[in-house]
């Protein structure tokens, strides 16, 4: 049997592919120009100049193990030791 012989199918199918794709770029390209666009010319401007707090990595860095509390660590590996894993 011939794979052409399918070809309503699979012209069918790219078309529903085809529109499912049309919508969700027509829908990201909306999302940009209503939401991205205007956070960034509220809040960034206004971080940009100074108008908030300065922005701390650090409070929302995950702690490493040994700098949490109530947690005592046994063995450290030293700097220059590597792993066995890759």
């Amino acid at each position: 049997m011939f794979l052409a012989s399918f070809w309503p199918f699979y012209q069918f199918v790219g078309t529903v592919f085809f529109l499912i794709m049309f919508l969700i770029g027509f829908w990201c390209i909306i999302f940009f120009a209503t939401f991205i666009v205007p956070m960034w010319l509220t809040e960034g401007v206004a971080e940009y100049l100074g108008k908030t707090k300065k922005f701390d990595p650090e409070k929302v860095r995950y702690p490493k193990l040994y700098e949490q509390e109530g947690v005592e660590v046994i063995y450290q590996r030293p700097a220059g030791e590597k792993t066995n894993h890759h």
